[in-house]
């Protein structure tokens, strides 16, 4: 229903400050991907590694714009007159929703393909030699025993961060339309 000017300022502060916490996750989970697997692994020759690296920085962007969004519900809350404001608030949350699902849609076509080729790809850097004396030795650029658990544990926890964010886009998004 409608809110009074009170409960809305209140509305926006909460879920302007929800925002701003889940973007700031979402971003540094994005990042850890990133740092730690994907910028060995990306080969604009390989699909499926290109793919994980557009996922991902997709997931950046939308972190980005989901802190964006909640900054501008702060403010919204705070000085509800501005119609620049509001109109600010309401593209900034139609961008974070849209980001955030293209997100969700990323990821999961990140995870299958992962599961898919059972972390295949995410191997690839790494050179296996077998030596007749000693064991299978490994030249990797990062430690590859647990890369695909790691990878896909990131993964999901980007999938459930994104998806709160574009629960609270939503939410901010009707709010705004409700005070335009």
């Amino acid at each position: 229903g409608h809110l009074d000017p009170g409960s809305r300022q209140r509305v926006l502060m909460k879920t302007g400050l929800i925002l701003l916490i889940i973007g700031h996750l979402s971003f540094i989970t994005g990042t850890l991907v990133h740092g730690t697997v994907l910028r060995f692994v990306v080969n604009p020759q390989d699909a499926i590694s290109l793919q994980y690296a557009i996922a991902n920085a997709a997931s950046v962007i939308s972190a980005l714009l989901t802190i964006s969004c909640g900054i501008a519900a702060l403010m919204l809350s705070r000085y509800l007159a501005p119609a620049a404001l509001k109109w600010t608030v309401f593209t900034l949350s139609a961008s974070s929703s849209l980001g955030c699902l293209s997100c969700l849609l990323g990821l999961a076509v990140s995870i299958g393909l992962t599961l898919g080729t059972q972390g295949r790809v995410l191997l690839a850097p790494c050179t296996f030699a077998n030596v007749a004396l000693a064991p299978v030795s490994r030249e990797c650029p990062f430690d590859p025993t647990r890369v695909y658990s790691s990878t896909l544990s990131l993964w999901a926890i980007s999938l459930l961060l994104d998806s709160m964010e574009m629960v609270f886009s939503i939410r901010c998004l009707l709010i705004t339309i409700d005070l335009l």
